[in-house]
């Protein structure tokens, strides 16, 4: 069996030999860009205040790390490497775990420890404190540069109109997108107030656009909030919403929903038929599935509001959400089913979703196929409809397989809810037919064998 002795240059513990071949010697880790850092000098040396590892590991969180610096028994960052006999290096915490355990060997080679002390691997410590030294400084080198720049621009703001204006905004959004510390900033600073009194009845739509792309990003307390309710600055985000891009008119659906989460927001704000037209508009535009999560997202935090329910189902969105059941991914899906099922809570909305030729079958087709929540939507949708017109919505169901369907949730793990509802759906489709009619239309054989 090949021995793995410890290589000692200056004074210090390397890996040579073994592992993937890494001499762990400063001079030659800086030439072969170990530290990959800024052209290869300590950054910070003459910093005064020693920086925390830890710390610097933890807030970095990097995904990539050079693997010498890893620990192979938790694979995470070293902050404390130790060297066994074997020439192999592990965080001390986790090594010490692995002795308690009563293992005598080394966990990467599996050999016997003829020599069970560890010794401090201080170069390679000294090469990840390093590392991490540099990224960390550099991150907060750029997130003061951020800070100042966000700080820079809100002055600008406050001077500048036109063009000018557009491009300070612009440019405060992608700071702002960009960076945790820009949006503290801004927020901080006072620029939620600032940005917000922006939007008005004679804003350009390229100014508006710019604002509510901020906002979106930004975590608004109460007062901001009441205060972008105004209906000016309302009428702005809904025309925006129907004529700006593709990513304004998902910012403006963000915003809108960010509002309504505000515990004094008022029904009649969204009660508005272009509103709700630009929302139906998004959700049916197939070139953007981004923009269908959006609008979906933000029309069923509006049929929270009941008020709102008979205007949608009036705009004929019952038909429209149906047909496009088919073509969702299961996030959008069950939001879907989730305004049918409330737009279903009223008698015109149920007869909308009688009069659509494909409710039932589109249903049936997703019980039991995407989720429980799911199933439940859609089994509350067919119970609605077959309710309202037992006769003949029942028929069009058990020709559409809904008794075979409603057999399977009977005999799954769903919830006892869901089980009820699925009995007394199939009693009601029963109602028409004799026994033994009903089993041979529904083709329960093959479902019970």
């Amino acid at each position: 069996m090949p021995m793995f002795q410890p290589c000692r240059r200056d004074g210090a513990v390397g890996l040579d030999g073994g592992g993937d071949g890494h001499v762990l010697d400063l001079d030659t880790a800086v030439k072969d860009g170990v530290l990959g850092g800024v052209g290869g000098g300590v950054v910070g040396a003459g910093v005064g205040e020693k920086l925390d590892l830890k710390k610097m590991i933890e807030e970095l969180d990097l995904s990539e790390v050079p693997s010498v610096f890893i620990c192979p028994i938790s694979l995470e960052p070293m902050q404390d490497p130790v060297t066994l006999c074997t020439g192999q290096t592990y965080e001390r915490s986790n090594i010490l775990k692995w002795f308690n355990l009563g293992h005598l060997t080394c966990p990467t080679t599996m050999q016997e420890l003829w020599d069970d002390s560890i010794t401090p691997n201080r170069t390679l410590y000294h090469l990840i404190y390093t590392w991490f030294s540099q990224k960390y400084l550099l991150m907060k080198k750029r997130s003061e540069d951020v800070q100042g720049r966000a700080t820079e621009l809100l002055e600008t703001l406050k001077k500048v109109k036109g063009q000018a204006r557009v491009q300070a905004l612009k440019e405060l959004q992608q700071v702002v997108g960009a960076h945790a510390t820009a949006k503290k900033t801004v927020i901080d600073e006072g620029g939620i107030a600032l940005i917000s009194s922006l939007l008005g009845p004679f804003t350009s739509h390229a100014v508006g656009s710019e604002v509510i792309g901020i906002l979106a990003n930004l975590s608004l307390d109460s007062e901001s909030k009441t205060n972008l309710m105004q209906p000016a600055k309302i009428s702005l985000m809904v025309d925006i919403l129907n004529e700006g891009s593709i990513e304004t008119k998902i910012n403006c659906t963000r915003l809108i929903e960010a509002l309504m989460e505000e515990k004094d927001f008022r029904s009649e704000i969204v009660s508005s038929h272009s509103l709700l037209v630009g929302l139906m508009r998004l959700v049916k535009d197939k070139r953007h599935k981004n923009g269908i999560l959006a609008g979906l997202s933000l029309l069923r935090t509006i049929c929270l509001h009941k008020e709102v329910r008979g205007l949608i189902v009036r705009l004929g969105a019952v038909a429209q959400l149906v047909e496009l059941l088919p073509a969702l991914d299961p996030n959008c899906l069950e939001l879907a089913l989730f305004i049918l099922d409330s737009l279903s809570s009223l008698q015109e909305g149920r007869l909308a979703l009688k009069d659509c030729s494909n409710t039932i079958p589109n249903m049936v087709r997703l019980l039991m196929r995407i989720s429980e929540s799911c199933t439940q939507y859609a089994l509350s949708i067919l119970w609605s409809v077959c309710k309202l017109a037992p006769e003949e919505c029942s028929s069009v169901a058990v020709d559409a397989g809904l008794a075979a369907k409603l057999l399977l949730v009977i005999q799954s793990g769903c919830s006892p809810v869901l089980k009820q509802r699925s009995a007394e759906l199939l009693k009601l489709c029963s109602l028409n037919y004799t026994d033994t009619i009903f089993i041979s239309k529904c083709k329960l054989t093959r479902t019970i064998q």
